[in-house]
């Protein structure tokens, strides 16, 4: 399950993001100007939002969104007590609203009842063959369980998200990585040649010059 996480306030977004992070993949931002962006690259499965954010509040970005046909579900996420701030979220389309201080299984408890909701289930179809959970990071092959490292999860989450275009060994540095962490490409390569052996090298192509892209 992808969640794209917008929340300025540095301790809050910190805390929220190392404890979801265990159980989904989840994309941080601290501005609705970044936010806008990722959601128009990428497909999340949830947004969680603050409301009162840089930019626009998270109130008028999903309302942009919204406009767009973008039907993400929503939690809104704000530090306001007032009810017009309530009334305001679920005209523009949030699905859920949760008021600060939090606790942080609370806000577990209402992204698994999004995702019972809208169904949004963490196994993936690569082939008739083989499948792929995202959370417990395990691809079944011919009915046999494997698992894989979580870096490894995720480069796979992203070019199974991103199937429509080829992906540069840099997009999967800038995406997946702190810019302090960042690996080496041969690295990357090293991950890449793991799950190509495992899925097979037709479900993962390598575009030479390019990148790579899942079939």
């Amino acid at each position: 399950m992808k969640i794209l996480f917008l929340e300025d306030d540095p301790i809050i977004g910190n805390n929220v993001l190392d404890f979801l992070s265990e159980f989904y993949e989840i994309k941080h931002c601290f501005n609705s100007s970044d936010a806008m962006k990722y959601a128009d690259d990428v497909d999340y499965d949830l947004y969680i939002f603050d409301i009162n954010v840089p930019g626009i509040s998270g109130v008028e970005l999903l309302k942009d969104l919204r406009e767009f046909n973008d039907t993400t579900p929503a939690i809104f996420i704000t530090a306001y007590q007032e009810i017009k701030y309530l009334k305001d979220a679920f005209k523009v389309g949030v699905n859920d609203f949760l008021r600060k201080p939090f606790d942080l299984e609370e806000l577990q408890v209402r992204v698994e009842n999004i995702k019972r909701q809208f169904n949004l289930d963490e196994a993936i179809s690569i082939s008739q063959s083989i499948s792929f959970n995202t959370v417990l990071n395990k691809l079944i092959i011919d009915n046999k369980e494997i698992f894989i490292s979580a870096k490894e999860s995720k480069i796979l989450h992203y070019l199974i998200s991103n199937k429509n275009h080829v992906v540069s060994t840099d997009e999967l540095l800038q995406n997946l990585w702190d810019y302090d962490e960042m690996p080496s490409s041969a690295t990357i390569r090293t991950y890449i040649k793991k799950l190509r052996q495992l899925l097979g090298k037709e479900h993962i192509l390598n575009i030479r010059g390019e990148g790579y892209r899942c079939q």
